[in-house]
């Protein structure tokens, strides 16, 4: 199949979607925890988690346009603190059922579950079932005019991972910690390592760890 701009435009709406959301592949799956400013925790599951940096360790969510209830984005804004917790095999139905529209009042962590967990000092809440979280604060928003969509950049300034699933090198095996991946927005794949690669130089060829 071979779709030209024009093809893509002319896509019923829900298979454009469909087709675009998950075209680029096999993507996080976190849990995202925040509380408002009345101390009502929020919980939604998200996909489009980017590292953009190490030092300071800064990684971007991107969030969908103001044209409704944004209860994640209002909450760290108003409070500038979040927490994002790798979804593993074991809560797949909890995590998916987040992204249900629950009103402001209700807490998906009630609703699906899950359990809050203060850990840090951390305003916001961690999910207590993930084996990988990270405590965020907010360090910058990003209005993209092209679309209405917001990246917001956080720092963390929490990890809490298993000891035993950082390699030699100081990398997490996200195989060692169930943690899995999203395909679209329904689809859950279970991630296993294939094999490493040493660092790629021009004058070596590659060659397998």
């Amino acid at each position: 199949m071979h779709l030209t701009s024009s093809d893509i435009e002319d896509l019923e709406r829900r298979r454009r979607a469909a087709l675009i959301n998950s075209i680029t592949g096999y993507k996080p799956a976190n849990l995202v925890g925040t509380v408002n400013t009345q101390g009502q925790s929020n919980l939604a599951i998200m996909s489009s988690l980017v590292h953009i940096g190490s030092h300071p360790p800064l990684l971007a969510l991107i969030f969908r346009p103001d044209n409704a209830e944004r209860h994640t984005l209002d909450n760290i804004r108003d409070t500038g603190s979040y927490t994002i917790n790798h979804v593993h095999a074991g809560i797949i139905d909890a995590a998916h059922q987040t992204a249900a529209r629950y009103p402001g009042d209700v807490s998906e962590f009630a609703a699906t579950g899950l359990t809050e967990l203060q850990l840090d000092g951390q305003r916001a809440p961690f999910v207590a079932e993930a084996i990988v979280r990270m405590g965020m604060i907010l360090r910058d928003e990003l209005p993209l005019s092209i679309n209405g969509t917001h990246m917001v950049i956080g720092e963390i300034v929490s990890l809490d991972v298993p000891g035993d699933a950082i390699n030699e090198l100081g990398a997490l095996d996200p195989a060692k910690t169930d943690s899995i991946a999203i395909s679209g927005l329904d689809s859950y794949y279970q991630s296993s390592l294939l094999q490493r690669m040493e660092y790629a130089k021009p004058d070596k060829a590659p060659r397998r760890i």
